[in-house]
């Protein structure tokens, strides 16, 4: 049986409105708390409470509430807002770990990282506290989407392999004795790429809280795999919540996953078995000499030189 969602929920997408004039305050006034205020700097000490309680209903964002904007057309044309699986966000619910697959293009790294911005995550990684940019890239999904919230998380972090390198540098950097945050990380630099992610996520995903990871098996071995999911699996009896997008059959399996595949009819919730990604590996781990004779059309020569 699947377990409910402990932070988010689900995600759609909001009409395009023009922006209000900010009203000015009083002096004296006190501003409004957002929920994001209340994040951890490190990751909470065991036992440390990771949650904001009461905060699902601060920062704007009604809890359990149907919005009536919720399926209907948005008006908005061309990339990213013209991805099948785009289209069909507001069919998906998220549960304790969920991970979406599909083909390159499908759109699965770019609802990824548009969640991962829209909670107020660094585009290329980190928390919310680590902002840092070495060249932008990501989309404005982000700014157009409106995120459902069982309750609101005080830690969490968006792994993403291709920008890890730059992710790493920044924070080795950022050496300040008193403002730096190099000395709360892990040499991540003086290790292999694989190591040095694994050293981040048994740091970082130790806690409950809110992660999203994007197609992290680029930078890890069959068995670094392994120990990624063994990290997943006790984060989870924690009370964390994983968002996954990854090609890698063996990240898929994680036990008890809801599995999105993302195909150019939209987004269906799939049984692990039936993932047209794992079903070709199955084919061709049977049979390699098959697949690749199909594949180079034995019955014709290879060109000469």
């Amino acid at each position: 049986m699947k377990s409910r969602a402990p932070y988010l929920r689900s995600a759609y997408l909001i009409e395009e409105e023009e922006p209000e004039e900010e009203e000015s305050k009083e002096e004296g006034e006190k501003e409004e708390e957002h929920w994001s205020d209340y994040w951890f700097e490190e990751p909470p000490a065991e036992g440390e409470d990771g949650d904001k309680d009461g905060a699902a209903e601060a920062g704007g964002e009604n809890v359990g509430e149907e919005d009536e904007n919720a399926e209907k057309d948005q008006g908005r044309s061309g990339y990213p807002f013209n991805l099948p699986a785009v289209i069909a966000l507001p069919e998906m619910s998220f549960g304790a770990v969920t991970i979406l697959v599909g083909d390159n293009g499908s759109g699965k790294s770019t609802l990824v990282e548009g969640l991962a911005v829209a909670a107020g995550f660094n585009p290329e990684g980190g928390s919310r506290n680590l902002k840092f940019e070495t060249h932008d890239t990501h989309s404005h999904l982000s700014e157009a989407l409106r995120l459902e919230w069982s309750k609101k998380p005080r830690w969490g972090w968006f792994f993403r392999a291709e920008t890890f390198y730059g992710m790493a540098t920044h924070i080795e950097r950022d050496n300040d004795p008193q403002s730096g945050v190099a000395s709360i990380f892990p040499d991540l630099h003086n290790r292999s790429h694989g190591e040095s992610f694994l050293t981040l996520a048994e740091s970082r995903l130790s806690s409950k809280g809110l992660y999203f990871l994007d197609e992290v098996e680029s930078a890890l071995s069959f068995h670094g795999q392994l120990r990624l999911m063994r990290i997943m699996h006790e984060s989870c009896a924690k009370g964390a919540q994983f968002i996954m997008a990854t090609h890698s059959p063996l990240l898929m399996a994680f036990p008890g996953a809801k599995i999105y595949e993302l195909t150019d009819s939209g987004a269906t919730e799939q049984l692990y078995g039936k993932v047209e990604a794992v079903q070709m590996w199955r084919r061709f781990l049977d049979a390699p000499d098959r697949v690749f004779g199909e594949l180079f059309d034995e019955g014709e020569a290879p060109p000469n030189g």
